[in-house]
């Protein structure tokens, strides 16, 4: 009897999450998407049916530890979950790095947390089965500075430290972790629909756009070589 792989999707979305979706789906694995709302989960689920790939959709705030934990075991149910990426987003608005205090810079780690309680619920079952990868979203401001990101900045660099460290602790024991550092608007993304819709607002895009499929394929070459932890895509510039 055959085990099925299966990847969790966490804070998907219409760019890179669906395109990650995308790709580990064609590389076989089940696919099992979870986000706060399920206003879309028919229309990714018709999507990825429509190219051949078996998917479910589960609704769970990550901030919702309970919650979370539930999902996360029913999709572990049939041969646990061989792959996680963790690509919800901040929700806080950014202060000014001038301007933050300890409070604000509290209120952008609770994006930060969850990352973590996940891979409490899936990597004991990793390590056991000696497989598995767990790969992480983050943005530039991770390794440039990028002031007026303020405490967004902070928690985008303890996530990308925290998979560079897993990624050193589990090099030697079955299972990969590394981090996508995205400096970009990643296309199809509401990020992006939101910047392109008000130009005026946002200034055009034009050049500093990101394509998702190219993203996920990079996340696959980098779980099937393990070779580096990281990735950088930065469409700015130094």
């Amino acid at each position: 009897m055959s085990i099925t792989r299966t990847a969790a999707i966490i804070g998907v979305g219409p760019g890179l999450g669906m395109s990650m979706a995308h790709r580990f789906g064609r590389e076989g694995f089940r696919v099992a998407l979870i986000s706060r709302s399920d206003a879309r989960h028919g229309v990714y689920l018709r999507d990825l049916a429509s190219h051949g790939i078996d998917a479910t959709a589960h609704v769970a705030d990550v901030t919702d530890r309970e919650r979370l934990r539930s999902v996360i075991a029913e999709i572990g149910n049939d041969g646990g979950i061989e792959l996680v990426y963790y690509g919800t987003g901040a929700t806080v608005q950014p202060v000014s790095i001038t301007e933050i205090d300890s409070a604000a810079a509290r209120s952008a780690f609770e994006w930060v947390w969850p990352a973590i309680d996940v891979v409490s619920d899936v990597l004991p079952g990793m390590l056991d089965r000696g497989d598995g990868g767990l790969f992480f979203a983050g943005g530039l401001s991770s390794v440039r500075p990028m002031p007026m990101l303020g405490q967004l900045a902070l928690a985008s660099a303890a996530v990308r430290n925290y998979a560079l460290t897993l990624h050193a602790a589990l090099a030697d024991r079955g299972v990969y972790a590394g981090t996508l550092t995205i400096g970009g608007l990643i296309e199809r993304g509401d990020i992006h629909a939101m910047v392109t819709a008000d130009p005026e607002r946002f200034g055009a895009s034009d050049g500093h756009t990101l394509d998702p499929d190219r993203l996920a394929d990079t996340a696959w070459e980098m779980y099937s070589t393990r070779d580096r932890a990281e990735e950088v895509f930065d469409v700015f510039g130094k």
